[in-house]
C-alpha cells in the first residue's frame, strides 16, 4: 500500500488574496475553486510538476476532529526547484519578498544559514518567502542530474 501526500491545507485570512498570490505571483496552477453552500469554499492549487497541492479553505475545519489553524501559522513548506536563482528572480519580478539564496554551513560547531557566494550547488541552496498571511515557504535547489 502506498501513502502519498497530496494536499496540504494552508491557513489564510482571505482566500481571494491568497489564491491570487499563489496563482499569479508564485506560479501555482489553479485546480479547483468551489463553493459548498453559503459559507464553505475551497481553492486548490498545485506547483508546476508537483504531485502535492495546497488547499485554501474557509467556513469549516479540514476534517472531523481536525482544528482550524490560525492564518500565518504554517511554516517550512518546501518547494524543490531545478534553478533556485531563476525561481527567486520570478518571485521578485512578481513582487514577492524573498531572501537571498542561502546555504547551511558549520560555524563554531553549529549549523547556520549564510548567503551563497557564487553559484549554488547541490541540495544546499535555499531561499525563503512568506505568503500575505505570513505562512513560511522554503525554496530548495535540486542538484538535477549531478
Amino acid at each position: 500500500m502506498e501513502w502519498r501526500l497530496e494536499v496540504v491545507f494552508v491557513p489564510v485570512s482571505d482566500v481571494d488574496r491568497a489564491k491570487a498570490f499563489y496563482r499569479d505571483d508564485v506560479g501555482f496552477n489553479e485546480d479547483l475553486d468551489s463553493q459548498f453552500g453559503d459559507d464553505v469554499r475551497m481553492v486548490q492549487l498545485t506547483p508546476p510538476g508537483s504531485g502535492c497541492s495546497i488547499a485554501l479553505l474557509t467556513g469549516m475545519a479540514p476534517g472531523p476532529g481536525l482544528k482550524n489553524m490560525e492564518p500565518g501559522s504554517l511554516n517550512g513548506l518546501q518547494i524543490v526547484v531545478s534553478d533556485i536563482n531563476a525561481a527567486r528572480t520570478r518571485l521578485i519580478e512578481n513582487g514577492v519578498e524573498v531572501s537571498e539564496v542561502m546555504e547551511v554551513v558549520q560555524e563554531e560547531g553549529k549549523s547556520v544559514y549564510r548567503a551563497v557566494t557564487g553559484e549554488p550547488s547541490g541540495w544546499n541552496a535555499y531561499a525563503f518567502f512568506n505568503d500575505p498571511d505570513g505562512n513560511g515557504w522554503v525554496l530548495q535547489q535540486s542538484p538535477g542530474d549531478e
